[in-house]
């Protein structure tokens, strides 16, 4: 089951894998809806880089706790990236 969406159908054409998930869950912070914008989050591909900055920011455990796929870092730095320092 999608999250909840709250982009209109026109908004949405055009739009397809990470670019839609990522602008659904810009949407869903617009509308207060943060358990709906990390579920989008959580289907996107995320960039390595901006993992590894969020993992900077914010810390291993945030990561864990928010779901988000890593598997672009994984291939990058090893499945244990979260557990050392990059």
């Amino acid at each position: 089951m999608m999250p909840k969406s709250y982009l209109s159908e026109d908004r949405k054409r055009g739009l397809s894998g990470n670019a839609l998930f990522a602008a659904e869950s810009a949407a869903a912070d617009r509308a207060d809806d943060e358990e709906a914008a990390w579920a989008w989050l959580r289907l996107a591909e995320v960039p390595a880089h901006a993992l590894l900055a969020l993992k900077r920011v914010e810390g291993a455990d945030y990561i864990r706790s928010k779901g988000l796929k890593t598997e672009a870092v994984e291939k990058a730095y090893g499945r244990d990236w979260l557990n050392r320092k990059i």
